[in-house]
């Protein structure tokens, strides 16, 4: 007999929907401005005022570090970066990837690894794309911690597939693909080097969830017992 109380969704996390909630009201708020329905005609300019404000600018963070000056204003830029993006459509492909992937690696990882790698990843993304010397536009957008839960998923499938027999390398396959579309529609349409953030944030992720999982040391003991 099928169950009428059960939902047609699966529940996320708790954790997932208080990294989500944010962006998803402050994408509201500047799509409502933007669209003319709040705000008024000063509603038009949410968004590049929203990017002036949380968005991280790689010019700022090396002015601050050659003049040995720090802001607490400026520096919060470095995880604030991700409330905000360029259009609707920017965000909800972040937002879906991280509901999916919070889904994934919030259901085996607990909330405040969730939350370490998040915004590790973020910071990570941030401090490599200011270390490119090339890059002068504002960073902005979840991608960079987005793609550090997909290296904590990654993680898990590499784990998966070597207790399974099987070749854990396939792990890297979404990766792979992702950063390869990337470069292919930098290469074709010209882009911001966004990937260096992406990159460095599936980095962290991956590597601080060797730490951060479920009996963690364990397995990084156990892989060092194998060699």
């Amino acid at each position: 007999m099928d169950d009428r109380n059960t939902t047609p969704l699966n529940p996320l996390p708790p954790i997932v929907w208080v990294l989500a909630l944010p962006i998803i009201a402050m994408e509201m708020v500047l799509g409502l401005g933007s669209s003319g329905l709040a705000g008024g005609m000063e509603g038009a300019n949410w968004r590049l005022q929203a990017i002036e404000r949380f968005a991280f600018s790689p010019d700022l963070i090396r002015m601050m570090i050659e003049h040995n000056e720090y802001s607490w204003e400026h520096l919060i830029r470095l995880v604030s970066y991700p409330l905000v993006h360029a259009t609707t459509t920017h965000s909800i492909f972040a937002l879906t990837i991280l509901l999916a992937l919070g889904k994934m690696t919030g259901e085996i990882f607990r909330w405040w690894a969730v939350v370490l790698v998040f915004f590790s990843a973020a910071l990570a993304g941030a401090l490599a794309f200011s270390a490119v010397p090339w890059t002068h536009t504002p960073l902005m957008g979840a991608y960079p911690p987005v793609y550090g839960l997909i290296g904590s998923f990654t993680f898990l499938m590499w784990f998966g597939l070597a207790a399974a027999g099987e070749n854990r390398y396939h792990a890297f396959s979404m990766i792979g693909f992702l950063l390869g579309v990337q470069l292919l529609f930098e290469v074709l349409f010209g882009g911001r080097s966004e990937w260096i953030a992406d990159l460095a944030g599936f980095t962290v992720g991956f590597t601080l969830s060797f730490v951060v999982s479920p009996s963690g040391w364990a397995k990084i003991i156990a892989i060092i017992r194998q060699r």
